[in-house]
């Protein structure tokens, strides 16, 4: 199994839950995280190496990282493992996956790339690559059937984790925050070029929300000590470092619960926070020659999930040259203050929450030995 970030350790985890005790005594191994570790998943190289996004950004660290893909594959091509089961991370997994399933050994991707958003031409390389494919949308399994992809979708692990009927209050008191105030979540993104690029423009924002309402409490969750460390660090160049902020050791669940808006880069996290039903403001940051390829790809007009999945802009999205200071203060003032768009969001999003309810432990696991055992089969009538 490989994972490059949080977000697929999670989902992996979840997979991993039902597996396990199905397979007991099975050597599971890759690249993962904390959360696939307690399922006795065995690192071979720390996640956070593969935990880099934008198209240049990645170059920086191609050399690392190319060597990472071929040392693993040729481990695999000589283990021949069971299956191998790429958890989102498409650009390292897909090439990875399509010499593997050449060489006969079964793969399965978990999370379909964002095909129907940007990159279209990849459901020609995942056909190539991928011997099953499980989707977190409903919508996704109609494309992946139509180009002859086997496919299950398994529902979103994060629709069962997160409660339907959020509980602001205990948050607060997990976290140590007052009851009777008002509190925004600030997440600039758990890698380190996320941390980088937005977190002047989300914390400059912070400061002109301040000064508008001086009531105001922020809480900033950080994924590790090194987005921490590299937080900090922009906030001393940008002479930030004054803004008074709670910066979390993790805890970017409590943060959105306990939040009454949350300001958030792209990503999975536009998600949770929609399972929190909470309002929003989506902005985001990349290096600006990324951003000048990256603007010409797009298929949608949307980049958050939440607006994605509705087909229209529920929330608002400030990206790039758009994403101010002032932009984003402004917003976010409009999300706190609008009563009758913040119960719009609540009915939206907990639609949105019902829709994506699967068993997603069970189900996964099940896609997993059926295609163990459907390839054992071949391998007995061969």
């Amino acid at each position: 199994m490989v994972a490059g970030e949080a977000s697929g350790d999670l989902l992996a985890s979840r997979l991993l839950s039902g597996l396990r005790p199905e397979l007991p005594e099975a050597v599971i191994h890759g690249i993962g995280g904390d959360q696939m570790a307690k399922y006795g998943f065995v690192r071979d190289w720390p996640m956070e190496k593969l935990a880099v996004r934008g198209l240049f950004e990645v170059l920086a660290h191609y050399r690392e990282i190319k060597g990472i893909q071929v040392a693993l594959r040729d481990r695999l091509l000589a283990e021949r493992p069971a299956v191998f089961i790429g958890v989102d991370a498409p650009d390292f997994n897909l090439g990875l996956e399509q010499q593997l399933k050449q060489a006969g050994i079964p793969t399965m991707h978990f999370i379909g790339p964002s095909i129907w958003a940007w990159r279209g031409g990849r459901i020609r390389k995942i056909a190539r690559s991928v011997s099953h494919m499980l989707v977190i949308f409903p919508f996704e399994e109609e494309i992946y059937r139509a180009a002859g992809i086997p496919v299950t979708c398994v529902g979103h692990p994060l629709a069962e984790l997160i409660p339907m009927q959020p509980d602001p209050v205990a948050a607060r008191r997990r976290l140590g925050l007052p009851e009777d105030e008002r509190i925004i979540a600030v997440l600039p993104g758990s890698r380190l070029s996320e941390i980088r690029y937005n977190s002047a423009a989300f914390i400059g924002a912070a400061r002109l929300l301040a000064l508008r309402e001086p009531g105001l409490r922020f809480v900033v969750p950080m994924a590790g000590e090194k987005q921490r460390q590299a937080f900090h660090e922009v906030l001393v160049r940008a002479g930030l470092d004054d803004v008074p902020l709670l910066v979390l050791d993790g805890q970017s669940h409590d943060a959105i619960e306990a939040a009454d808006a949350v300001l958030v880069a792209s990503g999975t996290a536009t998600l949770e926070v929609a399972l929190y039903k909470k309002p929003m403001v989506i902005a985001y940051k990349v290096m600006p020659a990324s951003w000048h390829v990256m603007r010409h790809m797009a298929y949608l007009p949307w980049i958050g999930l939440p607006n994605i999945l509705a087909r229209e802009t529920l929330v608002p999205e400030l990206l790039q040259d758009a994403a101010t200071p002032v932009a984003i203060a402004d917003a976010m003032s409009n999300q706190l203050q609008d009563t009758a768009n913040r119960d719009r969001l609540v009915k939206r999003f907990t639609e949105m929450h019902s829709a994506l309810l699967r068993d997603t432990a069970r189900v996964s696991a099940q896609a997993v030995l059926d295609l163990i055992g459907a390839s054992a089969a071949r391998g007995r009538a061969a």
